[in-house]
């Protein structure tokens, strides 16, 4: 479940990441061109159709190139889609092709596997720091990425110009604790807190919550 849950932060920083570019794209679209763009880079063909890509999806081949035409580049051909130029559009389009540093705020048992997740620095994304409230923890904690008391958030975002946050701390401490990232300047958060966080426009927000996903596919299921 937890190898689960940190590969869906990948994902989740790539949505973020996406929202902060100054062109719209819907975030239906933005949530299928991830998708695609995943699917693609595991693909070992030069060209790929539509079609194809809806037999592969479940998408209609109409959503599919409606998704893509929001995509800037030239990749289509009369053999269907290059794939490299496409995955190469999708993540240049997405702003995914930059390098994109990120902290993560409370090291407990969730906060602190992620200071040795491998495939963050795979995927373009650079773990530069995490914070905790505690100072012993930090001190016991063995991390490849520096780590800080909370109080110094504010100085080392601002020094390293970190945008992403993943926020891991205790209900009770999620609200606060954004706070504290938005006056930092962080624009994009990750938040594992069960609550629902009141942040000014301009910053964005991902909840993830294993609770929620699994309610949400009992009751699809149920529904079915």
């Amino acid at each position: 479940m937890l190898t689960d849950e940190l590969g869906d932060v990948i994902v989740n920083v790539k949505k973020i990441t996406e929202g902060l570019l100054l062109k719209p794209i819907p975030e239906p679209s933005v949530e299928r061109l991830l998708t695609l763009a995943r699917l693609l880079d595991h693909l070992d063909v030069q060209f790929i159709t539509s079609g194809e890509i809806e037999g592969r999806t479940g998408w209609s081949s109409n959503t599919i190139r409606k998704d893509i035409s929001y995509i800037e580049g030239s990749f289509a051909s009369p053999a269907g889609y290059d794939r490299q130029k496409l995955v190469q559009a999708i993540k240049s389009t997405l702003g995914l092709d930059k390098p994109q540093r990120f902290c993560v705020v409370g090291l407990g048992r969730l906060g602190s596997a992620y200071l040795n997740y491998p495939i963050f620095s795979d995927e373009g994304y650079e773990l530069v720091a995490g914070f905790d409230s505690s100072v012993n923890r930090i001190e016991i904690l063995h991390s490849p990425v520096p780590l800080y008391p909370a109080y110094k958030m504010g100085e080392v975002i601002s020094r390293f110009q970190i945008a992403l946050a993943l926020l891991c701390v205790p209900p009770e401490e999620a609200q606060k604790t954004a706070e504290r990232l938005v006056a930092a300047g962080i624009k994009g958060i990750i938040n594992f807190a069960p609550v629902v966080l009141q942040v000014p426009e301009g910053v964005l927000v991902r909840n993830v919550n294993v609770v929620d996903e699994l309610r949400a596919i009992s009751a699809t299921i149920q529904c079915s």
